[in-house]
């Protein structure tokens, strides 16, 4: 069980370091990376407060192109790219990913299924302002607290279990991040997947607003509440014009 409320709930911390008006405009690519060399930056390692196991990342060849694999054995940690994003110009989203096997225990309505054979996160720059008095207050001390800049709204695209494709609802720890279910099962495990997502559209549909600008993304693979092993596979992510 994740045991911080709120860095459970927002999953991970915008970098201080990257100022959003220094931030790309896209993701670095695994492609153009070298295998068994560390992930270039941008991308960073975010571990979770006290969640002791952490996935282990490597860049890995797959079918001739450099990937990267993420081997989680009871454990949860995320690669983050810090990103400025316009969704009025690049509204979709464009990966591939692969999994070895789906979480049994996986199911987005209680805490103790809050993990995933894959995630893809998209972070977004939401007006704090417009935010509950309680988010506010909860964001502020977080921050005071641990030195960093929490994403005040996310979704979450998952591959899940117990809700098929298409289900969306919010994360069990906080409305603040909108789980998206992409793949569910077994059905598709060891075989890659290419996924495309109107970014802008679905965060209307889950939050009910037009979209803000992205401030990052982030993968993962997630095991720690539910104690089982995972690994996932994830090819190029990038922000695209219109769905091809």
């Amino acid at each position: 069980m994740k045991p911080n409320h709120l860095f459970a709930a927002f999953v991970l911390a915008i970098p201080t370091a990257v100022p959003a008006q220094d931030a790309p405009a896209t993701p670095s690519l695994f492609s153009a990376a070298t295998v068994g060399e560390p992930v270039p930056p941008p991308w960073r390692h975010q571990a979770l407060p006290r969640v002791p196991a952490e996935n282990r990342f490597a860049l890995v060849e797959e079918g001739g192109r450099t990937v990267l694999r993420v081997d989680s054995a009871q454990a949860a940690s995320t690669k983050m790219h810090p990103l400025d994003v316009d969704l009025a110009r690049t509204p979709s989203l464009e990966w591939s990913w692969k999994v070895s096997n789906a979480v049994a225990a996986s199911d987005f309505r209680h805490k103790q299924g809050d993990d995933y054979a894959a995630r893809v996160y998209v972070l977004f720059d939401y007006p704090v302002e417009r935010l509950s008095f309680g988010d506010r207050m909860r964001i502020s001390l977080a921050c005071g607290l641990h030195g960093a800049e929490l994403p005040t709204a996310a979704i979450a695209y998952v591959w899940g279990t117990a809700q098929p494709p298409g289900a969306t609802g919010p994360n069990p720890y906080t409305d603040r991040v909108q789980m998206i279910v992409i793949d569910s099962g077994e059905a598709n495990a060891g075989r890659w997947q290419t996924v495309r997502r109107n970014v802008a559209r679905d965060f209307e549909a889950v939050f009910g607003e037009p979209a803000p600008r992205v401030v990052g993304i982030a993968v993962s693979a997630d095991t720690d509440n539910t104690g089982e092993t995972v690994t996932a596979w994830f090819g190029d992510i990038r922000f695209l014009d219109r769905l091809e």
